[in-house]
């Protein structure tokens, strides 16, 4: 197969899931980041904890790494995979209006978790949303994005502006 083929379609251009079983089994881990942009008084409440629906960056976690587990149940094309590991961290900038949201997917498997930490990641990045609405509705999830992946055929790569 050549690079210029779409992996994703069949013979008659329909959409179908990639088969990876005679792929070889190696270790992939895929970091991705969200970015979730309030006014500094929001995000010194989220630094705070104090925020009308409780602690803001601890329930998104949560929220993030639930999310990971059931990526393929909401990317129609992604696998199911058997995660090693899924983490989310958040760091507050209160003074910029801003929360970052780092997630970390790891799977010794055939195919990659790049969808895992970004689904993570958007799911956080939500769930951010919903834990300050009350404070701010113009709260803006502003991207999310694939930071780092490894493993595979593909091997490393790494975003530019990282």
């Amino acid at each position: 197969m050549s690079d210029s083929e779409l992996t994703h379609l069949d013979e008659e251009g329909s959409a179908r899931m990639v088969d990876v079983g005679e792929k070889p089994e190696t270790r992939r881990v895929a970091r991705a980041e969200a970015r979730v942009r309030m006014s500094a008084e929001t995000a010194a409440a989220v630094k705070r904890g104090d925020t009308p629906k409780g602690e803001v960056l601890g329930t998104a976690r949560i929220a993030g790494i639930q999310a990971a587990k059931r990526t393929a149940e909401l990317v129609p094309l992604a696998h199911p995979l058997p995660l090693d590991h899924v983490d989310v961290e958040g760091e507050v900038d209160s003074e910029g209006g801003l929360v970052v949201l780092t997630a970390e997917a790891r799977v010794t498997g055939r195919t990659g978790v790049e969808m895992e930490a970004m689904t993570a990641c958007a799911v956080a990045a939500l769930t951010v949303y919903d834990m300050v609405k009350g404070i701010e509705r113009g709260v803006t999830i502003e991207r999310v994005e694939l930071v780092s992946k490894s493993g595979g055929r593909s091997g490393e790569w790494r975003r530019d502006d990282a």
